[in-house]
């Protein structure tokens, strides 16, 4: 048997989130565990991180163990043959007997993307949150510096149960000329997130943007990890998973 990391991209828009849920919800993991059997595989998949619904993915590790003999460089086509549209497998390689996407990544990022233009886009509503009032950058930055370190998130989580402290290795903010013209990108890096952690902190701070509070605010957020004191939740089309990495050593079968 052996154990395969595979990388997926998906749509999240007509997902009910990454993790299976009650029958007759569609889910990420859902379809990929339907499927898995028809290539060998034990039925069971497990992904770096979850998404809610209509939250997409770029590259989403999950990995799951192979019985059959089929070729690793194969298993992305025989999986996107069986898989829908909206959901697919970009690599895959195999990796030590016990290696494991969740408890094993080193850390994690994640991209939101808001379009700054008068007039909305049709090609992007569910692909990045459109901002038709003009924002204060340097507000925006000035909040967005107090978060990376080790605090409690627990201020912009949402219906979470586990302790809050966590470290976020990084939050930045660019200005990028997008598809549908410009675009104010925030990414995120850390070891884990707690749940609605990245959508608070976006929501948050498109108030600071629009003048509706002070940079300094997110500090007592922090301080006091009151979700009372932060913003609303930042809508999901705009947020992607962007990328999790492995200790290098066990990205190997001999791992």
């Amino acid at each position: 048997m052996r154990r395969i990391l595979i990388l997926t991209e998906y749509d999240g828009t007509h997902f009910a989130g990454l993790q299976r849920q009650r029958p007759g919800l569609r889910t990420v993991q859902g379809e990929l565990e339907r499927i898995l059997p028809e290539i060998g595989a034990l039925p069971k998949a497990v992904a770096a991180g979850r998404t809610d619904a209509g939250v997409h993915a770029l590259a989403m590790p999950f990995h799951f163990d192979l019985l059959s003999k089929i070729p690793t460089e194969r298993i992305p086509e025989a999986l996107n043959r069986l898989l829908p549209e909206d959901l697919k497998v970009i690599t895959a390689k195999e990796v030590a007997p016990g290696f494991h996407a969740r408890k094993e990544a080193l850390w994690r990022a994640y991209l939101y993307r808001l379009l700054l233009r008068p007039h909305p886009s049709p090609l992007l509503r569910h692909r990045a949150l459109w901002i038709r009032h003009s924002l204060d950058l340097a507000a925006m930055q000035e909040a967005l510096a107090h978060l990376p370190g080790r605090h409690s998130f627990l201020g912009f989580a949402k219906e979470e149960v586990r302790a809050g402290e966590r470290e976020l290795y990084e939050a930045r903010m660019e200005e990028v000329e997008g598809e549908a013209g410009r675009e104010l990108r925030f990414y995120f890096r850390g070891q884990s997130f707690l749940r609605g952690q990245v959508r608070g902190m976006v929501g948050t701070l498109l108030e600071v943007g629009l003048g509706k509070r002070p940079p300094e605010s997110l500090r007592l957020i922090l301080e006091t990890a009151d979700r009372r004191l932060a913003g609303p939740s930042a809508p999901p089309q705009g947020l992607y998973f962007l990328e999790a990495r492995y200790p290098e050593d066990r990205l190997s079968p001999k791992g």
